[in-house]
């Protein structure tokens, strides 16, 4: 059996099915997903009062670039998001006219019912006892519902904090799609999850049916190949990560871990990633990044106008490049959902 995450197969798992033949020809696929969030220090503590959603007027600058090249992006807000008007009313107009998705993104810290203690443990929302996520989770959906008018089916748990419970909990409250299965990174460090060995292709969760995860795309790519996660995971260990083995190694390119976003990877190396997994025979894509990012000054990765002008950049380059050149195709999470099961109930019939 595996794990919630999906870090091991187990029988007659979704991906078995893909490599028979039941996975659905199309296209490569680019699922977007933007954490629709508050600015806050994410090197410093977690707090209750650090709510700014400054950066939220900046979301019809990246609609727009996803209206540029037709990317159907999903918004995946968090509940300072949802709860502010100064944040919803760009929020919804990025969602009019059906050009992009809703989905939630819970930061507990900031979310209510604050009956746990703050630590950094209890910021991944899976390590919450079943009533305090389950409450957190129903405050999050109510609240969009009622501010937007639209339920959310699609959810990312904050600093992809899925637990144990959590499959259960999102099928009882309507979602369709997680998006919380991080692949090739481990967060136990700090108590969260291991994704180390993570699936990299979307699949139907084995404890709860109709809940469809769409991983986040991750990797260790590099000359050693298929031995590259074990490679990564051997020099990321305490002594040989002080004698900078993880960096060596990625300077030569025997080993990189890579996650596809714009947020600390350059196009090529986006593209570098997308081939490699693109030869072992991976055909959906996710591209994640954080709203702030969106504004100069609202993440580490965007300081200046310099900065976010080459942020757009890396974003355009990209889209062009999938839809162009790799002839891959823009489609929502609730889609891609739909079609695997389809596929799903025609090979079981």
């Amino acid at each position: 059996m595996e794990s919630p995450n999906g870090a091991t197969r187990g029988d007659g798992a979704p991906e078995d099915h893909a490599r028979r033949g039941s996975r659905p020809e199309t296209p490569p696929n680019l699922v977007v997903l933007v954490a629709t969030e508050e600015e806050f220090d994410w090197s410093g503590p977690f707090q209750r009062g650090a709510t700014s959603v400054r950066a939220a007027a900046a979301l019809p600058v990246g609609q727009a670039l996803f209206d540029e090249f037709g990317v159907r992006a999903t918004w995946l807000a968090d509940f300072p998001i949802a709860s502010q008007q100064s944040a919803l009313e760009p929020l919804a107009a990025v969602l009019a006219g059906g050009r992009s998705e809703l989905g939630a993104h819970l930061h507990p810290w900031v979310t209510p019912p604050f009956d746990e203690e703050l630590t950094r443990a209890n910021s991944f929302p899976g390590n919450l006892d079943e009533t305090l996520e389950r409450a957190k989770l129903a405050e999050l959906t109510d609240t969009l519902e009622r501010n937007l008018g639209v339920r959310p089916r699609i959810y990312q748990a904050g600093r992809y904090g899925f637990g144990p419970r959590t499959a259960r909990l999102l099928v009882q409250l309507g979602y369709r799609v997680d998006a919380s299965t991080c692949p090739a990174f481990d967060f136990t460090a700090e108590g969260g999850p291991d994704f180390t060995h993570a699936r990299v292709e979307p699949f139907f969760h084995p404890e709860a049916r109709e809940l469809f995860v769409v991983p986040v795309t991750g990797a260790c790519i590099g000359f050693l190949g298929e031995r590259a996660p074990h490679w990564y995971s051997r020099i990321s260990k305490s002594g040989w990560a002080r004698l900078r083995l993880p960096a060596l190694f990625a300077r030569v390119r025997a080993v990189e871990r890579m996650r596809l976003s714009p947020e600390g990877f350059e196009f090529e190396d986006m593209r570098r990633l997308t081939l490699a997994l693109a030869a072992r025979g991976q055909r959906t894509f996710t591209f994640t990044f954080h709203s702030p990012s969106l504004m100069r000054g609202g993440t580490s990765y965007v300081q200046s106008d310099a900065e976010l002008a080459r942020f757009l950049d890396r974003c355009r380059r990209y889209f062009d490049f999938f839809l162009g050149e790799f002839r891959g195709r823009s489609v929502s999470p609730l889609v891609l959902r739909d079609e695997y099961a389809a596929l799903r109930d025609r090979v079981r019939a």
